[in-house]
C-alpha cells in the first residue's frame, strides 16, 4: 500500500501547468492546418495569376527579341510548378482533418523534413527560372529604351537579391521556429500520456 501512496504523492506533484487541455491541442492542429492551407491556396491563385497575365502578355504583345519570349516562357513554367508542388501540398494538409496527437507529431516531422528540402532544392528549381526569366523579359525594354538600362536592371538586381538574401533565410527560420515549437510542445504531451 505504501508504493501505492508514493505513486499518489509522484503523480500529484507532476506539474501540467504549461500543457494545453484536450480542446486546447485540438484548436492548435486545426489552427495550424487552417493557416497553412490559407497560405497555399493564396500562392496557388497569385501563380496563377501570374502565368495567366504572361500568357495574356504573349498573345497580345508580340516581342521582338527571343530573349523576351523565352523570358515569358520561364515565368510561366516557374508559377506552373510552384502551383503544383503547392497543391500537392495541399492535400496532405486537407488530410490531416482528425488525427491523434501521436500522428500530428509524425505530420509536423514530415512538414519540416518537407520544408528543408523545399528551401534546399525545391525553391531554387522553382523561383530561379522565374527570376531568370524576370530579368531577360525586361532586357527588351532595356534595348528598346537605351539609356534606362540602370535604372530598369539594377533595381531589379537589388530587389531579386534581397527576396534571396535576405526574406528567403528570414521566412525559413521564422517558420521552422513555429514548427519547432509546436513540435516541442506536442512531444511534451506525448512524454507525459506514456
Amino acid at each position: 500500500m505504501d508504493n501505492l501512496n508514493d505513486l499518489k504523492a509522484l503523480w500529484l506533484t507532476a506539474k501540467t501547468d504549461d500543457l494545453p487541455t484536450s480542446a486546447e491541442m485540438l484548436q492548435i492542429i486545426k489552427k495550424f492546418r487552417q493557416q497553412r492551407l490559407k497560405k497555399k491556396r493564396l500562392v496557388i491563385i497569385l501563380a496563377g495569376v501570374t502565368a495567366l497575365s504572361m500568357v495574356a502578355v504573349m498573345l497580345f504583345h508580340r516581342s521582338q527579341l527571343f530573349t523576351t519570349w523565352a523570358g515569358e516562357v520561364l515565368i510561366i513554367l516557374s508559377s506552373l510548378a510552384l502551383m503544383i508542388d503547392n497543391i500537392r501540398s495541399m492535400k496532405r494538409f486537407q488530410q490531416l482533418d482528425n488525427c491523434s496527437n501521436k500522428e500530428f507529431v509524425s505530420f509536423i516531422e514530415k512538414t519540416r523534413q518537407n520544408q528543408l528540402q523545399y528551401y534546399k532544392k525545391k525553391e531554387y528549381m522553382i523561383m530561379l527560372p522565374c527570376c531568370i526569366g524576370w530579368l531577360l523579359y525586361l532586357y527588351e525594354i532595356v534595348i528598346i529604351t537605351g539609356g534606362l538600362f540602370m535604372w530598369v536592371y539594377v533595381p531589379a538586381v537589388i530587389y531579386l537579391l534581397v527576396i534571396w538574401l535576405w526574406v528567403r533565410p528570414y521566412t525559413f527560420k521564422k517558420d521552422a521556429k513555429k514548427l519547432n515549437a509546436i513540435e516541442e510542445r506536442l512531444k511534451n504531451i506525448h512524454k507525459q500520456l506514456e
